[in-house]
């Protein structure tokens, strides 16, 4: 065994028959990306936490619940909307480059079997499409750019539907969305997300409203995949779109705007789930593994009963 010591950290040993690379980042190489994870996050959670309040604002005036590109637009328009566009760009941008070295290093212990590698591109993925959302915040900065939203992504839809085969390489980004939210669905309800919190009073006396925010979240990411679905199957780029193509869809469903105003506040949950991961996100590999995860001490606390 070899023993080195990282600032920060306790004595850990890197067994000799692994590279040295991995060594360094487990532990001290990929350090900075903890921080750049915690505004990455707090930065999801400003996005969702706005775009919910904006559309349940909208719904309490009768109006139409708006998608993320809208809402953003809105939010330049507002006292503190600069202010907050700037801290939504910072944070997206950090979210996805998180994501991007989460996927290339897995130091969330990402496998390199066929379920790790779906795993890691998704979150390279999820890189892809919280950058697009920073350049959208970026453009409304410095651009004074207020196009996008669910046109945007129809027009992306049609060019790509365009290309041979194009049909089908939409509907089956869209089966892998939904596959994501179904993903999103099971983890919360079986609340696998335990597994990456550190356990504290507030993780454990609010672990049903984090529940509740994934469970959402898992929803409308699987409602976002069938539209692309729906969209290449009628052949209509126009029917995908992100959020606010979801709320108008729902919103025109029985009791649709009572269901656009509970995933509304789910979402508020989300965000919410979102900030105390920036808090409280456990990343072993680099962060250390002598952390109680929220899991480990449900599970204690369940032996101990029994």
């Amino acid at each position: 065994m070899r023993w080195q010591r990282v600032p920060g950290t306790k004595l850990r040993s890197c067994q000799l028959n692994k590279r040295r690379t991995e060594c360094d980042v487990k532990q001290a190489d990929l350090a900075w990306s903890v921080p750049v994870m915690r505004v990455g996050y707090a930065g999801r959670g400003l996005v969702y936490l706005t775009v919910a309040g904006f559309s349940l604002h909208a719904i309490w005036r009768g109006e139409q619940p708006q998608g993320t590109a809208s809402t953003l637009s809105q939010l330049e328009t507002t006292g503190w909307g600069s202010m907050i566009l700037l801290l939504i760009f910072f944070g997206t941008l950090a979210f996805a480059v998180w994501n991007v070295i989460d996927a290339l290093y897995r130091l969330e212990n990402g496998g390199t079997d066929g379920k790790g590698i779906v795993a890691r591109a998704g979150k390279i993925i999820t890189g892809l499409i919280y950058g697009g959302v920073g350049g959208i915040a970026f453009s409304l900065l410095f651009a004074g750019d207020r196009r996008g939203g669910d046109s945007s992504i129809a027009n992306w839809t049609a060019a790509v539907m365009g290309w041979p085969g194009g049909r089908w390489l939409v509907g089956f980004g869209g089966l892998i969305v939904v596959g994501a939210g179904l993903v999103f669905l099971v983890n919360g309800w079986k609340e696998k997300y335990r597994e990456h919190l550190q356990a504290n009073r507030f993780t454990q006396d609010w672990n049903w409203l984090l529940k509740a925010g994934v469970v959402a979240h898992g929803v409308v990411t699987a409602l976002i995949g069938i539209l692309f679905v729906q969209a290449a199957w009628r052949a209509n780029p126009a029917k995908a779109g992100g959020i606010g193509k979801a709320f108008s869809w729902l919103v025109n469903q029985p009791y649709g705007q009572v269901l656009v105003a509970t995933i509304c506040v789910g979402l508020i949950a989300f965000s919410l789930f979102s900030f105390v991961n920036a808090g409280c996100r456990v990343i072993p590999k680099v962060s250390g593994s002598d952390i109680e995860t929220l899991a480990v001490r449900l599970a204690s606390k369940v032996r101990h009963a029994t």
